[in-house]
C-alpha cells in the first residue's frame, strides 16, 4: 500500500510506503547520509558537472561547446599551486573518477565555469558547494543549520536554470539530490555528520581487496589475495607483540628529522635526505599542542644569499628593502621602552645587523582545523614556500592570509599577500622572523555575488610600483589560495600554472581550498 506524494522542491511524484507513520520505521532515519556517494560523487560529479556540459552543447552546439569545455580544462590546469591541493594538468578529462578526484575538483571548479555559463548556474554550484562544506563541519550549531537551510534553498532556487534551459526538462526527481533535504533532520537527531560516508568502510575494501589484487598476477588471484591478507595480519600481530615487549618504543630516527632536509640551499631546490614518506608532503596532520594559528620559519636558512643589506636588495630586486626593514623595526619598537634615536642614527644602527640577515625559502603554518583530516588535537600543518626554484624548475611564491584587524571576522579582518621571501635577523638582542610580501587589495566591500568569493588584485603604490613591505611572521595566519578571475576570455594554450599569479589582473580568494579556509573566510 502506497500513497502519492509531491516533492515541494521538484513537483515530482513519488510513493510513500504504508509504514511511514509506524514508530521507529521512518526510512529516512534508518538510512544514514552518505557524503561521498550522495553529495560528492552523486550530485556534484554525476549531476552538476554533467549538466554544465550538456547545457553548453544545447546552447552552443557540439563544436563550440567542445572549445569552451577545453578552455574550462585549461582554466583548471593553470590554477596556482597550494599545499594539499591536487593539480589537474589535463583538466577534468580523466577516464575514471575516484572520490578523491571529485573532492579535489570541487575546490577549483567554480571559478573555471564562471563566465562561460549563466549567473544562475554559477550560483547553483556555489550554493551546493557551501552546503557541502557546512554539512561537513565537525561541530554544527544552530547558526550553521540556518546557513545550511539557506544554502539548500538557494540551490533549489537556482538549479531551475537547468530545467528552463532544456537540460532537465522533466525536473529533478533524483534520489541523491532529494536526500539532501533530510540532512538537516539527521543532524538534529544524530548530531554532526563529521565526514560520515561510505568511504570509511570502502577504505577497508581497498586494503582487503584492491591492493591485494594489484599485488597478484591476475591469474587465479583469489588464493594469492587471501595469502597476502594472511601475511599482512601476521605482520600487524608481530608489530603489536614487539611493541608490548618495548622493542618499538623508540623511533627509528631522531626527532630532528628536519635537520636532515636541505630544502633551503642556494638554488632553492628541495633536496630531502629523509626516508621516503616522512615529512615529504606540503601538508599533513599535527598531533599538537593545540594553538589557533602559528607560523615557524625553516630551521635552516638558504645559502648563497648576500648578508649585506644593499647587495641583498639588488639580488631580490627590491631597492627599497632597507627602508622597508627600517619601517618594520619602527613599528615593532613602537610602545617599547627603547632609547630614542634620530632617523640617521636609527639607519646606522640598522646597518650593524645587516651582516647577519638571513633568507629562508619555507615556513610551516600550524593551525586548529578539526573539520579537515588532522591530528588527535585537531591540529594541521602546511608548508608555505617562497623559493626561486621549486623542484628544479619554476619559482614558487605562495600567498598567505594576514590578520590586520582581529576584531572583525572573515575577510573583513584579513588581508592577502604573496610571500616573496622569508627573512630573519637580530636587532638589539631580539630575533625577528619576518616576510617580504607583496600586498593584494580587496575589490569592493563584499564578496562576488555569483561565486560568493572575495576578489582581490595586486596592490599598487601611487607611483605605479608594486605595494611591497616587510611584516612579522606572527601576522600570518596560514596559506591562502587564489584563483584567477577568467571572465569570458579564453586561457592561452602556452600559459602554465606558475605564471597565473603574475599574468592575471584579479583573483578569487578560494574559500573552497579546504574546510579550514571555508571556516575562516565564510563569514560575510
Amino acid at each position: 500500500m502506497f500513497r502519492h506524494i509531491t516533492d515541494p522542491y521538484s513537483n515530482a511524484f513519488f510513493y510513500q510506503p504504508f509504514t511511514n507513520d509506524f514508530p521507529r520505521a521512518d526510512i529516512h532515519e534508518m538510512l544514514s547520509p552518505d557524503l561521498l556517494h550522495q553529495v560528492i560523487k552523486g550530485t556534484f560529479k554525476d549531476h552538476l558537472v554533467t549538466w554544465v556540459e550538456e547545457y553548453l552543447v544545447l546552447t552552443h552546439g557540439r563544436a563550440r561547446a567542445d572549445e569552451i569545455i577545453a578552455d574550462i580544462d585549461r582554466r583548471i590546469a593553470v590554477v596556482p599551486s597550494f599545499a594539499g591541493l591536487r593539480r589537474f594538468p589535463e583538466g577534468r578529462g580523466f577516464k575514471q573518477w575516484t572520490g578523491d578526484d571529485s573532492k579535489a575538483l570541487m575546490k577549483v571548479y567554480l571559478p573555471a565555469i564562471a563566465g562561460h555559463v549563466p549567473s544562475d548556474m554559477v550560483r547553483a554550484m556555489r550554493a551546493f558547494l557551501e552546503f557541502c562544506y557546512i554539512v561537513r563541519r565537525d561541530v554544527v550549531t544552530e547558526d550553521d543549520l540556518t546557513m545550511l537551510e539557506d544554502a539548500l534553498r538557494r540551490f533549489h532556487q537556482y538549479r531551475e536554470i537547468f530545467r528552463t534551459s532544456g537540460v532537465r526538462p522533466n525536473g529533478f526527481g533524483l534520489p541523491r539530490q532529494h536526500s539532501l533535504v533530510h540532512y538537516i533532520m539527521c543532524i538534529r537527531l544524530f548530531a554532526a555528520l563529521n565526514g560520515l560516508c561510505s568511504s570509511i568502510t570502502e577504505s577497508k575494501h581497498i586494503k582487503a581487496v584492491k591492493e591485494p589484487w594489484r599485488r597478484s598476477n591476475r591469474y587465479d588471484a583469489l588464493g594469492q589475495m587471501l595469502l597476502t591478507n594472511q601475511r599482512l595480519d601476521k605482520l600487524a600481530a608481530c608489530r603489536v607483540d614487539f611493541k608490548s615487549r618495548g622493542m618499538l618504543s623508540k623511533p627509528l630516527f631522531s626527532d630532528g628529522l628536519d635537520d636532515l632536509s636541505t630544502n633551503d640551499n642556494d638554488q632553492g631546490v628541495g633536496i630531502d635526505l629523509r626516508p621516503a614518506g616522512i615529512g615529504n608532503e606540503d601538508d599533513g596532520v599535527e598531533e599538537g599542542p593545540r594553538v589557533l594559528a602559528h607560523v615557524d620559519l625553516a630551521r635552516k636558512y638558504a645559502k648563497g644569499y648576500p648578508s649585506d643589506l644593499g647587495t641583498l636588495a639588488k639580488r631580490l630586486n627590491q631597492p627599497q628593502l632597507g627602508s622597508m626593514i627600517r619601517n618594520f623595526l619602527q613599528d615593532q619598537l613602537a610602545g617599547r621602552d627603547e632609547p630614542s634615536t634620530s632617523t640617521n642614527a636609527f639607519s646606522m644602527s640598522i646597518q650593524l645587523f645587516c651582516e647577519k640577515i638571513r633568507v629562508h625559502h619555507t615556513a610551516t603554518a600550524y593551525f586548529y582545523a578539526p573539520s579537515d583530516p588532522c591530528g588527535v588535537g585537531g591540529m594541521r600543518r602546511e608548508m608555505i614556500r617562497a623559493t626561486p626554484s621549486w623542484r628544479k624548475g619554476h619559482a614558487r611564491q605562495d600567498c598567505v592570509f594576514i590578520e590586520t584587524n582581529p576584531h572583525l571576522s572573515g575577510m573583513r579582518g584579513l588581508d592577502v599577500a604573496r610571500v616573496l621571501r622569508f627573512l630573519s635577523f637580530k636587532f638589539r638582542g631580539t630575533h625577528y622572523p619576518c616576510a617580504l610580501v607583496r600586498w593584494f587589495c580587496r575589490v569592493g566591500d563584499a564578496p562576488d555575488e555569483d561565486t560568493g568569493m572575495w576578489i582581490v588584485e595586486p596592490g599598487v603604490n601611487i607611483d605605479g610600483t608594486a605595494e611591497v613591505s616587510v611584516i612579522h611572521l606572527d601576522c600570518i595566519v596560514r596559506a591562502a589560495h587564489l584563483e584567477p578571475v577568467y571572465g569570458s576570455h579564453f586561457v592561452p594554450n602556452l600559459l602554465e600554472h606558475h605564471h597565473s599569479l603574475d599574468v592575471f589582473k584579479s583573483f578569487y580568494v578560494n574559500k573552497f581550498a579546504d574546510h579550514h579556509c571555508f571556516e575562516i573566510v565564510h563569514h560575510d
